[in-house]
């Protein structure tokens, strides 16, 4: 899944963050998360 394809996903489940695989990132885990400034940050497991 995209970066963009899980925030898309965590904003249509209204929740504050969301897990997935990401697929610009070669397929390793990461988060997606709702920051309080309205942005997004992303946390990205090591390879």
């Amino acid at each position: 899944m995209s970066r963009e394809e899980a925030i898309l996903q965590m904003n249509l489940l209204d929740h504050s963050f969301f897990a997935f695989r990401d697929e610009d990132a070669g397929g390793s885990f990461a988060v997606v998360y709702r920051r309080n400034d309205g942005g997004y940050g992303i946390i990205e497991s090591e390879s």
